[in-house]
């Protein structure tokens, strides 16, 4: 093998196992609502249908994905919607 051979079979590897590990962080994470800046939110809102697409900052049902226990740690997180 050449070793751009290798540097591709190693780059697919990562690339399959990658799902899986997103999926396992993703036990560790929860939604903290109300902190995302306008643009930045994860995922759809009351409002809008896609990630990133948020139309304020601090948009009480837009959110961000962050570790456990990290959302009543910031200013303005909440755990659960508020529509606004």
């Amino acid at each position: 093998m050449t070793a751009t051979r290798v540097a591709i079979a190693a780059a697919l590897a990562a690339a399959i196992a990658s799902p899986a590990f997103v999926v396992h962080a993703q036990g560790n994470m929860e939604k903290c609502y109300g902190v995302a800046k306008a643009g930045k939110n994860d995922c759809q809102t009351d409002h809008s249908s896609c990630a990133g697409t948020s139309k304020t900052d601090a948009q009480k049902d837009a959110w961000v994905s962050v570790p456990k226990g990290a959302c009543d740690k910031i200013v303005g997180g909440s755990l659960t919607s508020s529509k606004g």
